[in-house]
């Protein structure tokens, strides 16, 4: 992966007009979703003291999330942002709230904990779609459209990174549902900075019209189902990204829950958020440096390559002694995180002409969302008959397997991808796009 030239800068990005006035409060929203994951987690395991209890749960957020996410896009689609994200947000807000108060205390109900869950999953407020819609509305250029995304798939690391230690310095002086109660105040808190913005606002004004790029303003035919599928030559990388996004997700879904048996197998489940705190700041800075340039390789190589590196790191925690060196190992294998959702998302990008990028993008939230909801659900049931030691070597060989299928078809087959017209006629510091 040989990179070639310096793309263009993330301070170009940022000095776009009405991109601050988005952006903070949508970050803000986002943070929920690294706030609420882990405290549903650990306020389970303090309800319940069962990890089964908790695969069942933390499966249900998951599988709510991502089988009605089509059905949330669709609505903000049709209806627009300012009529359909408040009362998404309001019930999701509403239902955090309730499993504050049923898990507050050891005594909650596993029924009303997993029907409370199901709702907020199924009424999650997709902010990282929203917030990618508007960057493709108020960034025009290709070039510098790669830069945001990169930026934006390095915040959602950062978040992740925030998160847990947040979620840790409640712990200190409450139980981890205080995670939950402050997750709904940020999702609610933010979609309302989110929706009061006038990007949001302008997009909301032209959803009737879906935006068309300039490459397809020029044809005068009809073309019924050309702008609605893959190119022909390309199928194999969108389904390449799907499959690798897929298998990410199941491998970090499923290490989130280990590293919670992990610690507490030691005594010391506290320092979880500690070692995913470190994962997450190893995929922000690996981000940024994989962002901060362009790269000869094709995307589809560089992603079976970085989910190698992942996998492996993931498999070889069932190594390490000790908390601290499982943090240590995560955050040097989670260098690959951030790289690979941003790869997965410019190769789906690539792979689909423009009337086809939304729902590639959603079918790779699916795949990863998915992905973590099945890997979550099987690795409680796992650990009731096995260590956690032993489940990493197992989760990480789905992603070297996967990543290593998708490397071998794409040097058999050369490597070929799709080129749109635009891309061929106008330069480009990139030659893809990104992702969640």
């Amino acid at each position: 992966m040989t990179p070639p030239h310096r793309a263009p800068t993330y301070r170009a990005v940022l000095r776009v007009t009405g991109v601050p006035r988005f952006l903070v409060p949508a970050l803000l929203g986002r943070l929920s979703y690294g706030l609420v994951s882990l405290a549903l987690v650990l306020s389970v395991v303090h309800t319940t003291g069962s990890y089964a209890d908790v695969g069942l749960v933390a499966g249900l957020f998951g599988l709510t999330a991502t089988v009605l996410s089509p059905l949330r896009a669709a609505l903000i689609d049709r209806y627009g942002p300012l009529l359909a994200l408040p009362p998404m947000a309001g019930l999701h807000g509403l239902a955090l709230v309730g499993l504050t108060a049923v898990s507050w205390n050891p005594v909650g109900h596993l029924g009303l904990l997993a029907a409370l869950t199901s709702v907020a999953g199924a009424c999650a407020p997709p902010l990282g779609p929203v917030t990618r819609t508007l960057w493709s509305h108020l960034v025009p250029d290709r070039g510098l459209l790669q830069r945001a995304y990169s930026l934006d798939t390095v915040a959602e690391e950062l978040i992740l990174f925030t998160g847990p230690l947040l979620l840790g310095a409640l712990m200190l002086v409450g139980p981890p549902s205080a995670g939950l109660a402050l997750g709904a105040s940020l999702i609610v808190v933010g979609t309302a900075g989110l929706l009061t913005s006038p990007a949001a606002r302008a997009l909301h004004a032209v959803r009737p019209t879906p935006a068309v790029r300039p490459s397809e303003e020029k044809r005068t035919g009809p073309e019924p189902t050309a702008p609605d599928a893959p190119h022909p030559t390309a199928r194999g990388g969108f389904l390449s990204a799907v499959a690798v996004s897929a298998a990410t997700g199941l491998t970090l879904g499923s290490a989130a829950l280990l590293n919670v048996a992990f610690a507490e197998q030691r005594g010391a489940v506290g320092a979880v958020v500690l070692v995913e705190s470190a994962q997450a700041a190893g995929s922000a800075l690996g981000g940024l440096a994989y962002g901060a340039l362009s790269w000869r390789t094709g995307a589809r190589t560089r992603l079976a390559l970085l989910g190698l590196a992942l996998g492996g790191g993931v498999a070889a925690a069932a190594l390490v002694p000790g908390v601290a060196a499982l943090a240590a190992l995560l955050f040097v294998a989670g260098a690959c995180g951030a790289p690979i959702i941003t790869t997965a998302y410019l190769l789906a990008d690539e792979s689909v002409t423009a009337g086809y990028r939304t729902r590639a993008g959603n079918w790779l939230n699916t795949a990863h969302n998915a992905g973590a909801s099945v890997g979550a659900a099987s690795v409680g049931l796992f650990l009731t008959v096995a260590p956690p030691g032993a489940g990493y070597p197992l989760v990480g060989a789905v992603l070297v397997v996967v990543s290593g299928a998708v490397l071998f078809v794409a040097r058999f087959t050369g490597g070929t991808r799709f080129r749109r017209p635009a891309e061929a006629t106008a330069p480009s510091a990139t030659s893809s796009r990104r992702r969640r």
